[in-house]
């Protein structure tokens, strides 16, 4: 039987043995809701302190500024409507290729908006970003690194610009960035990125699925959108999910020790050069500045989706694009804001490589992947 190779990273990753290892006795055997005030519950407690303490040393905050949640797109949800809710007249700026979870819930909120363009690799215009900016102004939010392409924008920078012109105004821009992709590869620090808030997701690096986490600088007053039981400063209320944030707070732990950056980032540079040799094939997002474990390319003449499934035959597994929106025949919004349209956007497949890639599974993808292309071209007449 053919080795099934997993090559999906980017939709989500396996449960690292030591994170699950580590989860195990808070499911039956430290089983106290954390806000209870004897020892069974402040057993949990005391291990959701300490996530929170891990996450917080890897973010280099505080750590009452982490707010757990139970997922990303729920994180970026509080922050974003949190930061709109009260406010008079409330204008947001986001970018075309931001997350739905982003896009939505901008859209959604009931604030006037900008969407900002991108280049045709994905990148932010400082200076269009600039001339968005009203008085009316009281939030940005652009993703660290884009999950289908893998670009990687300077958040850094645009956060520095955010901060000077903060200094002229009397309502505060706040400034929040969807870093579920970069987390797992590039440095988080939110006092070098000058970021107000942050989003982190666990099954993206490692972790399990059903929970996420905000940063939330204590600077910022967010009005909840959930109310109960007042958990996480009221922002988030509802029973800890005591097992799936001691997960996160493990995953994110070991993250810098397993990332394998440099090594990732030859075996992308190695299929980007194999691939481009198919007739027909061109990359999607930059060469450089991408996340070292995110390609995505297109092919003429050929459906993603039908590349998708002959690759699944063969036992190998990517996606055309974000899992989140995979079911919906549209054609992806962050390749059609980078220019491609009609078959060339849905002629595209996404390849993201992980910490357990070999080169080996990338050979098997580049002998199967050329068949697949002819193959699907001679059905279609292409």
């Amino acid at each position: 039987m053919n080795k099934k190779i997993y090559l999906d990273n980017a939709s989500t990753t396996p449960v690292d043995e030591e994170v699950l290892e580590e989860m195990k006795p808070y499911f039956n055997r430290k089983y106290g809701n954390p806000s209870s005030i004897h020892s069974f519950g402040q057993e949990a407690l005391v291990a959701i302190d300490d996530s929170r303490e891990m996450i917080a040393d890897f973010l280099n905050c505080e750590a009452e500024e982490i707010i757990f949640t139970g997922s990303a797109t729920e994180a970026n949800n509080i922050f974003i409507t949190g930061a709109i809710k009260g406010v008079d007249d409330p204008h947001v700026i986001t970018t075309a290729i931001e997350h739905d979870a982003v896009l939505e819930t901008v859209k959604a909120s009931g604030a006037k908006y900008s969407i900002l363009s991108v280049d045709k690799e994905g990148f932010v215009d400082i200076e269009e970003l600039k001339k968005e900016i009203r008085k009316e102004t009281v939030l940005v939010s652009i993703m660290y690194a884009n999950n289908e392409i893998g670009t990687i924008q300077d958040i850094k920078k645009i956060g520095e610009t955010i901060e000077e012109l903060n200094k002229e105004r009397d309502r505060k821009i706040l400034f929040h960035t969807d870093a579920v992709q970069a987390a797992g590869y590039l440095d988080c620090d939110v006092q070098k990125l000058k970021v107000d808030g942050l989003t982190l997701s666990g099954h993206k690096i490692y972790g399990p699925k059903g929970v996420g986490a905000l940063y939330k600088s204590n600077d910022v007053s967010l009005s909840p959108i959930i109310h109960g039981g007042g958990q996480e400063s009221g922002l988030r209320s509802g029973t800890y999910n005591t097992p799936l944030i001691v997960g996160l707070g493990k995953a994110v732990q070991i993250l810098k020790r397993k990332r394998k950056k440099e090594e990732t980032e030859k075996l992308r540079d190695y299929l980007i050069e194999e691939v481009l040799k198919i007739e027909g094939a061109s990359l999607n997002g930059p060469r450089k500045k991408r996340l070292p474990n995110n390609t995505n390319f297109s092919f003429k003449g050929v459906e993603g989706e039908s590349i998708v499934l002959i690759l699944d035959q063969e036992q190998i597994a990517v996606s055309t694009g974000s899992a989140c929106s995979s079911k919906t025949l549209e054609a992806s919004h962050v390749l059609r804001a980078i220019g491609l349209e009609g078959l060339e956007a849905h002629g595209s497949i996404r390849v993201s490589l992980g910490r357990d890639t070999k080169k080996d599974d990338l050979e098997k993808l580049l002998k199967v992947l050329p068949e697949a292309i002819k193959r699907l071209r001679k059905i279609s007449g292409r």
